[in-house]
């Protein structure tokens, strides 16, 4: 009970930042979308159990982290879970956004293809915890600002009390400059969007040898 205190209070504190008018908070009060959102995250860090390892990328996207309120993770990847073990439509996760069609999301697919084999799995978590977009045009990505990684800054410190982490990875620049920022000692990978793939995975097999010799 005491951990599911603390994880309320850590989505009840995302709930209610505000952000510009280019950047979403998929966890705010009043949408019944974001209320499925905040449940899903709250399931997630319930079920992610004791991980040693995080790995902190650069900010949700609009196909991803955007409608599941799950960094690094699409609807199909929620739904369908994952080889059985984790994640789900039958652990109780939800669908946030109306329609039938699952959402699908490069990164994501990426990611967890890559930490599947890792036991127990890496808990994924974001630079800049909400959705920023382009002006005007919410199906878009974007870079987060400086002013975005300083809102961050706050909930991956708070994320690393809530669980025993010995390894923390960033993914891509955003990352690394938010935990160099803040001091924290970290591993770099290439982010594995725009051509990266390839060293992401190289990366984290490279990471995840070091850490069973």
């Amino acid at each position: 009970m005491q951990r599911q205190g603390r994880f309320d209070r850590f989505i009840n504190a995302l709930s209610r930042v505000e952000i510009s008018d280019r950047a979403c908070n998929q966890y705010a009060p009043g949408d019944r979308g974001n209320a499925y959102r905040r449940r899903n995250l709250e399931l997630y860090l319930q079920e992610i159990g004791s991980p040693r390892m995080i790995l902190i990328g650069e900010a949700p996207s609009y196909r991803g982290g955007r409608l599941t309120g799950i960094p690094f993770t699409s609807e199909q990847i929620m739904l369908s879970g994952v080889g059985g073990r984790f994640l789900g439509s039958d652990r109780g996760y939800r669908k946030a956004a109306p329609g039938i069609q699952r959402s699908t999301e490069a990164s994501a697919t990426m990611v967890w293809a890559t930490i599947a084999c890792i036991d127990p799995l890496p808990l994924l978590w974001n630079a800049f915890p909400f959705h920023p977009f382009d002006t005007g045009n919410p199906s878009s990505n974007r870079m987060p600002g400086v002013g975005e990684l300083r809102i961050g800054a706050d909930f991956i410190e708070r994320m690393l009390e809530l669980f025993p982490i010995e390894c923390v990875v960033a993914i891509g620049n955003q990352a690394d400059i938010s935990l160099s920022q803040l001091g924290i000692e970290h591993e770099k990978v290439r982010h594995p969007s725009q051509g990266g793939k390839v060293k992401f995975v190289a990366g984290m097999a490279r990471l995840w040898q070091q850490k069973t010799v």
